[in-house]
């Protein structure tokens, strides 16, 4: 008989997949300078980056880095200051990533999906006085009305125009004492001292609850991620051990992206071929012509580029690795992608708050709907009563998730009752439903929270709701996630309307919320109705609703059925 303490009782998939990981590596934390320094020291003149016509050495991309930091210390930003990225995917990204942690400050990513009043509100919870972005039209315009509005201080600019000629032409910039180029200046005597437990990261995120709040992501909890994930063996990149092209087209500001390709593939001195948007012929030409053998990717890009039509005829012989995640991709469109490139579509699992290292599907494990795979290397993980938390639940008993290791952050920012309240045991009660089997395979099965993820990112129905509330015509709103051939989810809202008021259409409220929410939260229908389900203490039910989707879904597609 083995206890809870015997670690074949409490790491089952040790034994069940013995050759997924290396399970007895040591899990290596450091500081987010520390490891691009390492690798520049360690891949001087292999490159970096390809962007554009360009290709950044390691070297060169340290080297921008830390004239950027030292620009930003002789400005006064440091330890205790946080800066905002408003960038897309552009070298200046991780130009700028690297250089404000290197003088010891808070990074906080702002999405180019946010709406005005979402980036405003992540500058005043964050602190964020600095922005940094680039001349393009579709960010500056943003940037110069958070500066004009008292949002920020001070708005530092990368030249688009630095990287070559690309598909939109920059903005002019009239430079100010507030309006500034990106500085640059020679290394200081000596650099901040930034050790592991230092927050790196406010990357923002609705937690297990509906608002967005800012989980603190320390340099050791993301440097762990890294190697957590390198130290997962099964099905991996880099099989020749050699250098490895990489395409980076998913962007740097989601967690996704940033662990598993910026940080992650700089440290295995791989190159990265960085773009700015999706483009399936880019995609194709990546893969086909300048051989690139990894690409992650979201379930909108695996669905788009099974459905192009030179998709059939390309040559997918130099992918060594295909991973999708962000959010569940339907299972019979993980099938056709696998017949197209020949090989097992890696996959898993992770959050924002978890740097995201989660799970991974090993190669032994037999593919099907819902499996989300075994827990990373370094990680535990558990399955435990939604109402009792502390009550671990049995092999294939339905609960709630729970994972502890050393990638999970270390709370959300200046909240503490609810950072209090996302732990238990030492653990981080993940909202997502589901069960694991005696060999330690996940498989999840729902949210705990009306949580929808709509092409890789989350989106909060409350946030939606209360931005149509501000609709002077609506009397209620429930927003729920539905099914959606290309995204995953979307957003659909069922609305009450005041006594009197002209029927709303869809277009109508999509141009309401034009600048109050993202164009990724943006309902994809709308439904009017004279009274929304009710518990009998009157509260809202969305699940009400949600059950009635999922049945009208269910009698759609039932033999003999047409929509």
């Amino acid at each position: 008989m083995t206890s809870n303490h015997d670690p074949a009782a409490r790491r089952p998939w040790h034994i069940a997949f013995p050759d997924a990981a290396d399970w007895g590596a040591k899990v290596v934390q450091g500081s987010v300078p520390a490891l691009l320094q390492q690798a520049a020291a360690d891949f001087a003149e292999r490159p970096a980056i390809a962007f554009r016509e360009q290709r950044i050495t390691y070297h060169d991309l340290a080297a921008a880095a830390d004239q950027t930091a030292a620009g930003l210390l002789e400005m006064g930003v440091g330890r205790g200051d946080t800066v905002a990225l408003y960038l897309p995917n552009t070298p200046w990204h991780p130009i700028a990533f690297f250089g404000a942690a290197r003088t010891g400050a808070r990074l906080v990513h702002l999405s180019a999906l946010d709406a005005p009043r979402e980036l405003a509100l992540k500058l005043a919870d964050s602190g964020a006085r600095t922005l940094i972005t680039t001349n393009l039209p579709g960010m500056l315009p943003a940037a110069l009305a958070l500066l004009a509005q008292g949002a920020v201080d001070h708005v530092l600019i990368g030249d688009d125009a630095h990287w070559g000629p690309g598909d939109v032409a920059p903005l002019p910039v009239a430079y100010d004492a507030r309006l500034r180029p990106l500085p640059q200046a020679p290394p200081p005597p000596h650099w901040p001292v930034i050790v592991p437990d230092d927050v790196c990261l406010l990357q923002y995120t609705g937690g297990t609850t509906g608002m967005p709040k800012g989980a603190m992501l320390t340099h050791g909890n993301l440097t762990a991620a890294v190697s957590i994930y390198r130290n997962w063996t099964d099905g991996g990149q880099g099989r020749s051990g050699l250098p490895q092209r990489v395409i980076a087209v998913l962007p740097l500001f989601h967690i996704y992206a940033l662990t598993t390709l910026l940080l992650r593939q700089l440290a295995e001195g791989n190159e990265l071929l960085l773009h700015m948007r999706f483009d399936v012929a880019t995609l194709i030409d990546d893969i086909a012509r300048k051989r690139a053998a990894a690409f992650a990717g979201v379930p909108t890009m695996f669905i788009a580029l099974v459905n192009h039509p030179d998709a059939a005829g390309a040559d997918f012989s130099s992918l060594e690795l295909a991973t999708c995640g962000g959010a569940p991709l339907p299972f019979e469109v993980e099938q056709r992608v696998e017949r197209l490139i020949g090989q097992r579509l890696g996959g898993g699992w992770g959050m924002t708050e978890t740097s995201p290292a989660g799970t991974r599907i090993p190669e032994a494990a037999t593919p099907r709907p819902g499996l989300i795979g075994i827990p990373l290397p370094g990680l535990d993980m558990r399955v435990v009563d939604r109402d009792d938390p502390g009550r671990v639940l049995g092999p294939d008993e339905i609960g709630e998730f729970a994972i502890r290791g050393p990638n999970v952050f270390a709370g959300y920012w200046n909240r503490p009752e609810e950072t209090a309240a996302a732990f238990h045991d030492g653990y981080f009660l993940t909202g997502d439903i589901g069960a694991m089997d005696a060999h330690g395979l996940c498989r999840i099965l729902d949210r705990k929270k009306n949580m929808i993820i709509s092409g890789g990112f989350n989106v909060y129905p409350t946030v939606i709701e209360n931005a149509i509330y501000e609709h002077p015509d609506v009397a209620e709103v429930i927003v729920i996630g539905i099914a959606d051939a290309y995204r995953g989810q979307a957003a659909k809202a069922f609305v009450t309307l005041r006594q009197g008021a002209a029927p709303l259409t869809l277009e109508t409220l999509r141009a309401f919320l034009a600048e109050r929410i993202g164009r990724h939260e943006m309902p994809a229908a709308l439904e009017l109705r004279d009274a929304l389900p009710r518990s009998p203490a009157g509260k809202l039910l969305a699940r009400a609703l949600r059950d009635e989707e999922a049945a009208r879904a269910t009698q759609i597609n039932a033999p003999g059925v047409s929509a």
